[in-house]
Protein backbone atom coordinates (compact mmCIF):
# COMPACT_ATOMS: atom_id res chain seq x y z
CA UNK A 1 0.00 0.00 0.00
CA UNK A 2 1.39 3.41 -0.97
CA UNK A 3 1.69 5.94 1.85
CA UNK A 4 2.25 8.70 -0.71
CA UNK A 5 -1.27 8.25 -2.04
CA UNK A 6 -3.07 8.00 1.26
CA UNK A 7 -5.36 10.98 2.00
CA UNK A 8 -4.30 13.36 4.74
CA UNK A 9 -6.67 15.38 6.93
CA UNK A 10 -5.66 18.78 8.25
CA UNK A 11 -8.40 20.21 10.43
CA UNK A 12 -11.54 19.64 8.33
CA UNK A 13 -9.79 19.64 4.96
CA UNK A 14 -9.10 16.21 3.45
CA UNK A 15 -6.36 16.26 0.80
CA UNK A 16 -6.57 13.29 -1.56
CA UNK A 17 -2.85 12.44 -1.49
CA UNK A 18 0.57 13.60 -0.26
CA UNK A 19 1.88 14.88 -3.61
CA UNK A 20 1.60 18.65 -3.39
CA UNK A 21 2.48 21.49 -5.75
CA UNK A 22 5.12 23.82 -4.36
CA UNK A 23 4.55 27.56 -4.80
CA UNK A 24 6.24 28.71 -8.00
CA UNK A 25 6.20 32.36 -9.03
CA UNK A 26 5.13 32.98 -12.62
CA UNK A 27 5.77 36.76 -12.80
CA UNK A 28 2.80 37.00 -15.16
CA UNK A 29 0.10 38.91 -13.28
CA UNK A 30 -1.17 42.40 -14.06
CA UNK A 31 -1.88 44.63 -11.04
CA UNK A 32 -1.77 41.53 -8.86
CA UNK A 33 -4.50 39.77 -10.85
CA UNK A 34 -4.00 36.12 -11.81
CA UNK A 35 -5.18 35.52 -15.37
CA UNK A 36 -5.52 32.84 -18.00
CA UNK A 37 -1.87 31.85 -17.65
CA UNK A 38 -2.43 31.04 -13.96
CA UNK A 39 -5.65 29.15 -14.68
CA UNK A 40 -3.93 26.90 -17.21
CA UNK A 41 -0.68 26.63 -15.24
CA UNK A 42 -2.40 25.59 -12.00
CA UNK A 43 -5.20 23.71 -13.74
CA UNK A 44 -2.78 21.24 -15.31
CA UNK A 45 -1.63 20.14 -11.87
CA UNK A 46 -5.22 19.49 -10.79
CA UNK A 47 -5.94 17.34 -13.84
CA UNK A 48 -2.55 15.72 -13.25
CA UNK A 49 -3.64 14.36 -9.88
CA UNK A 50 -1.87 16.54 -7.31
CA UNK A 51 -3.45 16.60 -3.87
CA UNK A 52 -2.84 20.20 -2.77
CA UNK A 53 -1.95 23.04 -5.16
CA UNK A 54 -0.30 26.02 -3.47
CA UNK A 55 -0.18 29.21 -5.52
CA UNK A 56 2.88 31.32 -6.04
CA UNK A 57 3.97 33.87 -3.44
CA UNK A 58 0.96 36.18 -3.30
CA UNK A 59 1.57 39.64 -1.88
CA UNK A 60 -0.52 41.04 0.96
CA UNK A 61 0.25 44.62 -0.16
CA UNK A 62 1.47 46.01 -3.51
CA UNK A 63 4.93 46.84 -2.18
CA UNK A 64 5.26 43.26 -0.93
CA UNK A 65 5.54 41.85 -4.46
CA UNK A 66 8.81 40.32 -5.59
CA UNK A 67 8.14 41.79 -9.03
CA UNK A 68 5.43 43.94 -10.64
CA UNK A 69 4.18 40.68 -12.20
CA UNK A 70 3.42 38.97 -8.89
CA UNK A 71 -0.09 38.04 -7.82
CA UNK A 72 -1.77 39.66 -4.84
CA UNK A 73 -4.67 39.51 -2.41
CA UNK A 74 -5.05 43.12 -1.37
CA UNK A 75 -8.29 43.93 -3.22
CA UNK A 76 -11.61 42.38 -4.20
CA UNK A 77 -10.83 42.18 -7.93
CA UNK A 78 -8.06 39.75 -7.03
CA UNK A 79 -10.52 37.74 -4.94
CA UNK A 80 -12.77 37.25 -7.95
CA UNK A 81 -9.85 36.27 -10.18
CA UNK A 82 -8.60 33.69 -7.68
CA UNK A 83 -12.09 32.30 -7.11
CA UNK A 84 -12.43 31.55 -10.83
CA UNK A 85 -9.24 29.48 -10.65
CA UNK A 86 -10.20 27.76 -7.40
CA UNK A 87 -13.55 26.73 -8.86
CA UNK A 88 -11.78 24.83 -11.63
CA UNK A 89 -9.18 23.22 -9.35
CA UNK A 90 -11.85 22.08 -6.91
CA UNK A 91 -13.91 20.60 -9.72
CA UNK A 92 -10.92 18.33 -10.49
CA UNK A 93 -10.73 17.13 -6.89
CA UNK A 94 -7.70 19.15 -5.77
CA UNK A 95 -7.40 21.17 -2.58
CA UNK A 96 -6.07 24.71 -3.01
CA UNK A 97 -3.73 26.86 -0.98
CA UNK A 98 -2.45 30.41 -1.22
CA UNK A 99 1.00 31.43 -0.04
CA UNK A 100 0.71 34.86 1.58
CA UNK A 101 3.93 36.83 1.31
CA UNK A 102 5.84 40.08 1.63
CA UNK A 103 9.19 40.24 -0.14
CA UNK A 104 10.74 43.01 1.95
CA UNK A 105 14.16 44.03 0.66
CA UNK A 106 13.95 41.48 -2.20
CA UNK A 107 10.92 43.25 -3.72
CA UNK A 108 10.63 45.46 -6.82
CA UNK A 109 12.75 43.25 -9.09
CA UNK A 110 12.50 42.11 -12.69
CA UNK A 111 11.57 38.49 -13.54
CA UNK A 112 14.38 35.91 -13.55
CA UNK A 113 14.46 35.86 -17.36
CA UNK A 114 15.34 39.57 -17.18
CA UNK A 115 18.01 39.08 -14.56
CA UNK A 116 16.13 39.69 -11.27
CA UNK A 117 17.45 43.24 -11.20
CA UNK A 118 15.92 46.20 -9.40
CA UNK A 119 13.03 47.88 -11.19
CA UNK A 120 13.63 51.65 -11.30
CA UNK A 121 10.89 53.97 -10.17
CA UNK A 122 10.57 55.31 -13.71
CA UNK A 123 9.50 51.83 -14.81
CA UNK A 124 7.08 51.14 -11.96
CA UNK A 125 9.47 50.16 -9.19
CA UNK A 126 9.12 51.18 -5.56
CA UNK A 127 11.08 51.71 -2.35
CA UNK A 128 11.66 48.45 -0.48
CA UNK A 129 11.49 47.90 3.27
CA UNK A 130 13.04 45.43 5.67
CA UNK A 131 14.10 44.71 9.22
CA UNK A 132 17.39 46.35 8.24
CA UNK A 133 18.74 49.15 6.10
CA UNK A 134 21.31 46.85 4.50
CA UNK A 135 20.91 45.69 0.91
CA UNK A 136 20.62 42.14 -0.43
CA UNK A 137 23.46 41.65 -2.92
CA UNK A 138 23.36 44.28 -5.64
CA UNK A 139 19.78 45.37 -4.98
CA UNK A 140 19.14 48.87 -3.61
CA UNK A 141 19.30 49.30 0.13
CA UNK A 142 15.87 49.08 1.76
CA UNK A 143 14.40 51.36 4.37
CA UNK A 144 14.25 49.82 7.83
CA UNK A 145 10.66 49.60 9.04
CA UNK A 146 9.67 51.58 12.10
CA UNK A 147 8.05 49.80 15.03
CA UNK A 148 4.75 51.42 14.09
CA UNK A 149 5.02 50.04 10.55
CA UNK A 150 5.90 46.58 11.86
CA UNK A 151 2.76 46.71 13.98
CA UNK A 152 0.71 47.09 10.77
CA UNK A 153 2.01 43.85 9.21
CA UNK A 154 -0.22 41.40 11.11
CA UNK A 155 -3.40 43.12 9.95
CA UNK A 156 -2.12 43.25 6.36
CA UNK A 157 -1.72 39.47 6.44
CA UNK A 158 -5.06 39.03 8.25
CA UNK A 159 -6.88 41.12 5.64
CA UNK A 160 -5.38 38.93 2.91
CA UNK A 161 -6.49 35.85 4.86
CA UNK A 162 -10.08 37.10 4.88
CA UNK A 163 -9.86 37.60 1.12
CA UNK A 164 -8.43 34.10 0.79
CA UNK A 165 -11.56 32.77 2.47
CA UNK A 166 -13.73 34.80 0.10
CA UNK A 167 -11.77 33.35 -2.83
CA UNK A 168 -12.50 29.84 -1.46
CA UNK A 169 -8.97 28.69 -0.76
CA UNK A 170 -8.79 25.61 1.48
CA UNK A 171 -5.36 26.33 2.96
CA UNK A 172 -3.16 29.32 3.72
CA UNK A 173 0.62 29.06 3.79
CA UNK A 174 2.54 31.88 5.45
CA UNK A 175 5.74 32.58 3.53
CA UNK A 176 8.32 32.89 6.28
CA UNK A 177 11.25 31.70 4.11
CA UNK A 178 13.71 32.36 1.26
CA UNK A 179 15.05 35.67 2.51
CA UNK A 180 11.76 37.52 2.22
CA UNK A 181 10.47 39.91 4.87
CA UNK A 182 9.69 37.47 7.70
CA UNK A 183 13.03 35.71 7.18
CA UNK A 184 14.73 39.11 7.22
CA UNK A 185 13.52 39.39 10.80
CA UNK A 186 14.44 35.97 12.17
CA UNK A 187 17.81 35.50 10.46
CA UNK A 188 20.62 36.84 12.67
CA UNK A 189 22.62 37.45 9.50
CA UNK A 190 20.11 40.09 8.39
CA UNK A 191 18.33 41.54 11.42
CA UNK A 192 20.51 44.20 13.03
CA UNK A 193 17.76 45.92 15.00
CA UNK A 194 18.19 46.99 18.64
CA UNK A 195 14.49 47.40 19.49
CA UNK A 196 11.93 44.75 20.54
CA UNK A 197 12.09 43.18 17.05
CA UNK A 198 15.84 42.57 17.05
CA UNK A 199 18.58 40.95 19.07
CA UNK A 200 17.77 37.62 20.70
CA UNK A 201 15.69 34.76 19.31
CA UNK A 202 12.47 35.87 21.02
CA UNK A 203 12.67 39.35 19.57
CA UNK A 204 13.61 38.21 16.06
CA UNK A 205 10.64 35.83 15.79
CA UNK A 206 8.19 38.23 17.46
CA UNK A 207 6.65 39.60 14.25
CA UNK A 208 6.19 36.07 12.86
CA UNK A 209 4.18 35.09 15.91
CA UNK A 210 2.15 38.30 15.70
CA UNK A 211 1.36 37.63 12.04
CA UNK A 212 0.45 34.03 12.82
CA UNK A 213 -1.90 35.04 15.63
CA UNK A 214 -3.62 37.61 13.41
CA UNK A 215 -4.05 35.21 10.49
CA UNK A 216 -5.24 32.33 12.65
CA UNK A 217 -7.87 34.63 14.19
CA UNK A 218 -9.04 35.79 10.75
CA UNK A 219 -8.91 32.39 9.03
CA UNK A 220 -11.76 29.88 9.66
CA UNK A 221 -10.99 27.45 12.47
CA UNK A 222 -11.84 24.47 10.26
CA UNK A 223 -9.24 25.36 7.61
CA UNK A 224 -5.53 24.58 8.03
CA UNK A 225 -2.69 27.05 8.31
CA UNK A 226 0.79 26.17 7.04
CA UNK A 227 4.10 28.01 7.39
CA UNK A 228 7.11 27.76 5.09
CA UNK A 229 10.41 28.19 6.91
CA UNK A 230 13.97 28.38 5.70
CA UNK A 231 15.25 25.79 8.16
CA UNK A 232 18.87 26.91 7.78
CA UNK A 233 20.71 29.88 6.30
CA UNK A 234 23.55 27.58 5.18
CA UNK A 235 26.00 30.15 6.57
CA UNK A 236 28.10 30.48 9.70
CA UNK A 237 26.34 32.45 12.41
CA UNK A 238 22.98 32.10 10.69
CA UNK A 239 19.67 30.43 11.42
CA UNK A 240 19.89 26.68 12.14
CA UNK A 241 17.79 23.53 12.16
CA UNK A 242 17.65 23.72 15.94
CA UNK A 243 16.27 27.28 15.69
CA UNK A 244 13.64 25.96 13.29
CA UNK A 245 12.58 23.25 15.72
CA UNK A 246 12.10 25.89 18.39
CA UNK A 247 10.16 28.22 16.07
CA UNK A 248 8.02 25.38 14.71
CA UNK A 249 6.90 24.56 18.25
CA UNK A 250 5.89 28.16 18.86
CA UNK A 251 4.00 28.31 15.58
CA UNK A 252 2.17 25.07 16.36
CA UNK A 253 1.06 26.51 19.70
CA UNK A 254 -0.53 29.35 17.73
CA UNK A 255 -2.44 27.14 15.33
CA UNK A 256 -0.02 26.28 12.52
CA UNK A 257 -0.88 22.78 11.36
CA UNK A 258 2.15 21.90 9.22
CA UNK A 259 5.60 23.30 8.52
CA UNK A 260 6.87 23.36 4.94
CA UNK A 261 10.62 22.94 5.43
CA UNK A 262 12.72 24.71 2.82
CA UNK A 263 16.10 26.43 3.26
CA UNK A 264 18.27 29.40 2.35
CA UNK A 265 17.69 32.77 0.75
CA UNK A 266 18.70 35.17 3.51
CA UNK A 267 22.14 35.96 2.13
CA UNK A 268 23.31 35.83 -1.49
CA UNK A 269 26.46 33.70 -1.13
CA UNK A 270 25.46 30.76 1.06
CA UNK A 271 27.22 27.43 0.53
CA UNK A 272 24.26 25.15 -0.27
CA UNK A 273 25.02 21.44 -0.79
CA UNK A 274 22.40 20.92 -3.48
CA UNK A 275 21.60 17.32 -4.28
CA UNK A 276 18.71 14.86 -4.37
CA UNK A 277 16.40 15.50 -1.42
CA UNK A 278 18.96 17.79 0.20
CA UNK A 279 16.37 19.51 2.43
CA UNK A 280 14.50 16.40 3.59
CA UNK A 281 16.57 16.10 6.74
CA UNK A 282 15.18 19.38 8.02
CA UNK A 283 11.59 18.24 7.53
CA UNK A 284 12.51 15.06 9.41
CA UNK A 285 14.20 16.99 12.23
CA UNK A 286 11.31 19.40 12.74
CA UNK A 287 8.75 16.58 12.60
CA UNK A 288 10.64 14.48 15.15
CA UNK A 289 11.85 17.13 17.55
CA UNK A 290 9.00 19.65 17.46
CA UNK A 291 6.29 17.00 16.98
CA UNK A 292 4.81 19.07 14.15
CA UNK A 293 3.65 17.66 10.79
CA UNK A 294 5.94 18.66 7.94
CA UNK A 295 6.24 18.70 4.16
CA UNK A 296 9.55 18.11 2.40
CA UNK A 297 10.67 19.98 -0.72
CA UNK A 298 13.76 20.18 -2.91
CA UNK A 299 14.96 17.90 -5.73
CA UNK A 300 12.37 15.22 -5.12
CA UNK A 301 12.01 13.65 -8.54
CA UNK A 302 11.05 9.97 -8.52
CA UNK A 303 7.96 8.17 -7.20
CA UNK A 304 10.13 5.81 -5.19
CA UNK A 305 12.03 8.69 -3.56
CA UNK A 306 8.80 10.49 -2.66
CA UNK A 307 7.26 7.28 -1.32
CA UNK A 308 10.28 6.63 0.90
CA UNK A 309 10.16 10.15 2.36
CA UNK A 310 6.55 9.72 3.46
CA UNK A 311 6.63 6.03 4.40
CA UNK A 312 9.78 6.48 6.53
CA UNK A 313 8.19 9.29 8.54
CA UNK A 314 10.60 11.95 7.30
CA UNK A 315 7.62 14.10 6.29
CA UNK A 316 3.86 13.92 5.96
CA UNK A 317 3.82 15.16 2.36
CA UNK A 318 6.18 16.12 -0.45
CA UNK A 319 6.13 19.35 -2.43
CA UNK A 320 7.28 19.20 -6.05
CA UNK A 321 8.24 22.19 -8.15
CA UNK A 322 10.43 21.85 -11.22
CA UNK A 323 9.57 18.19 -11.62
CA UNK A 324 5.91 19.15 -12.06
CA UNK A 325 6.82 21.84 -14.56
CA UNK A 326 8.50 19.12 -16.58
CA UNK A 327 5.62 16.67 -16.12
CA UNK A 328 2.34 18.09 -14.74
CA UNK A 329 0.89 14.57 -14.72
CA UNK A 330 3.65 13.19 -12.50
CA UNK A 331 1.16 12.23 -9.73
CA UNK A 332 -0.87 10.08 -12.13
CA UNK A 333 2.23 8.28 -13.38
CA UNK A 334 3.60 7.93 -9.84
CA UNK A 335 0.38 6.34 -8.62
CA UNK A 336 0.56 3.76 -11.39
CA UNK A 337 4.23 3.09 -10.66
CA UNK A 338 3.45 2.55 -6.97
CA UNK A 339 0.30 0.51 -7.70
CA UNK A 340 -1.82 3.10 -5.91
CA UNK A 341 -5.20 4.58 -6.65
CA UNK A 342 -5.44 7.97 -8.29
CA UNK A 343 -8.34 9.36 -10.24
CA UNK A 344 -7.51 9.99 -13.87
CA UNK A 345 -9.69 12.59 -15.56
CA UNK A 346 -12.18 10.67 -17.64
CA UNK A 347 -11.02 12.65 -20.66
CA UNK A 348 -7.53 11.12 -20.21
CA UNK A 349 -8.39 7.55 -19.27
CA UNK A 350 -7.65 6.25 -22.76
CA UNK A 351 -3.99 7.17 -22.20
CA UNK A 352 -3.65 5.17 -19.00
CA UNK A 353 -1.46 2.10 -19.22
CA UNK A 354 -2.74 -0.93 -17.33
Amino acid sequence: MSHLFEPIKLRDVVVRNRVWVAPMCQYSAVDGLPGDWHLVHLGQFATGGAGLIITEATAVVPEGRISPGDTGLWNDDQVAAWRRINDFLHAQGAATGVQLAHAGRKASTTPPWEGSNAVPASEGGWETVSSTGNAFGNLPAPRALTEAEIAELPEQFAAAARRAEAADFDVIELHFAHGYLAHQFYSPLVNDRTDRYGGDFENRVRVLLEITDAVRAAWPADRPLLARLSATDWAEGGWTGEDSVRLAGLLAERGVDLVDASTGGAVPKADIPIGAGYQVRFARQIRAEANVPTAAVGLITSPEQAEEIVSSGSADAVLLGRELLRDPHWPLRAADALHADNIWPKQYERARRV
